[in-house]
């Protein structure tokens, strides 16, 4: 009966044996991985994956990432599109309040161009406007040249073949030079067979006779580095250099100054008493006006008296007007056209020319 029960623990310890094994081997194994996860945590964060909490957590970051991007992208819009509508605002200003600067200037240049009638002709381009009217009074016909020089270019004077001594008619000087209109300018003098200008004449911003001081009356007039009409008796080269001339010429006498009649030397009143006549004058915004009568003759009893032609320029509202040199010597072109009826019967040579250019 022992002997039996010997024989069966010994089987069952046999048979418990293998499990009792694998029991301690995984008890063992727990031991090791665990620690191994103590030892080595980041070994344990790589093969662990995120809880869902630290998920939902990462993922709510990214979506606000994203909303803010969105948002600071339609801030850049808005803030673009304000700045190219105050642009757009700024150019509107900015146009308008030009044109609210030139309305005076248009309404002065309206009103002065009604007083002289409406032009028969007008050139116009980037350098000039020049209109031409005709003009009629009671004891002469007469041309008026309103001139608005947009370009230090679009005015100069030109010797009579461009060389002292020489002369040309205010014709072949527009066609040489191809220019648009022109006028006759300054006195002259004869002598040696040549025909020179009278007293200080100024061409391209050289003394082309040098300086003389003023005397039997004499005055310079011509157009300074800013297109502005300068005039006067001179003292001294250093006074006229002051008014930084580009050309001018001279001749006899001052009509209007500041819109001012001036008085007209008794010899000049009476000889002669009418003459065809040449007078340049200016507005207040600088345009220019040339004033051109006709009459047939030089014995003073066709064309127009000085003091007529001060009334004229006062009627047309110029600010100062100087005679230019007249009889034979007025010449008006325009177009490539004589505009006036020379005295003579056809244009004289002349040393001095004031052209216009398109």
């Amino acid at each position: 009966m022992n002997l039996t029960v010997k024989t069966l623990n010994r089987t069952a310890l046999l048979a418990f044996t293998p499990f009792l094994g694998i029991m301690i081997w995984l008890l063992l194994s727990d031991i090791v991985i665990q620690l191994s996860e103590d030892a080595f945590p980041e070994a344990r964060t790589e093969q662990t994956p995120l809880p869902s909490a630290e998920m939902k957590s990462a993922a709510s970051g990214l979506d606000q990432a994203q909303e803010t991007a969105a948002q600071t992208r339609q801030s850049i819009q808005k803030q673009l599109k304000l700045y190219n509508q105050t642009n757009a605002d700024m150019a509107k200003i900015s146009a308008m309040a030009a044109s609210q600067a030139m309305r005076p200037l248009e309404i002065y240049d309206r009103n002065i161009t009604q007083k002289l009638g409406k032009p028969a002709a007008t050139i116009e381009s980037d350098k000039l406007r020049a209109q031409l009217f005709y003009i009629q009074t009671e004891n002469f016909k007469s041309y008026a040249l309103k001139v608005k020089l947009k370009s230090s270019d679009a005015m100069k004077m030109t010797l009579g073949g461009d060389e002292l001594g020489r002369a040309e008619t205010t014709l072949a000087a527009v066609n040489r030079h191809r220019a648009a209109a022109g006028v006759n300018a300054g006195g002259y003098a004869d002598g040696g067979g040549k025909r020179y200008p009278l007293s200080t004449t100024i061409v391209d911003g050289d003394y082309a006779t040098g300086f003389e001081a003023p005397h039997a009356n004499l005055f310079f007039v011509g157009l300074n580095d800013q297109n502005e009409l300068i005039g006067g008796k001179f003292s001294s080269k250093r006074q006229l250099d002051a008014k930084k001339p580009k050309f001018g010429a001279s001749f006899v006498p001052v009509l209007l100054l500041g819109g001012s009649p001036q008085p007209i030397p008794a010899k000049w009143q009476t000889s002669p008493k009418r003459a065809p006549r040449t007078v340049i004058a200016n507005y207040k915004d600088d345009q220019l006006l040339f004033l051109v009568a006709d009459g047939y003759n030089e014995s003073g009893s066709s064309g127009a008296t000085l003091g007529e032609m001060q009334i004229l320029l006062q009627r047309y509202g110029a600010v100062d007007g100087y005679n230019l040199d007249g009889g034979g010597s007025s010449s008006l072109i325009f177009n490539g056209r004589v505009i006036n009826k020379p005295s003579d019967g056809q244009l004289r040579k002349l040393p001095t020319h004031f052209l216009f250019f398109k």
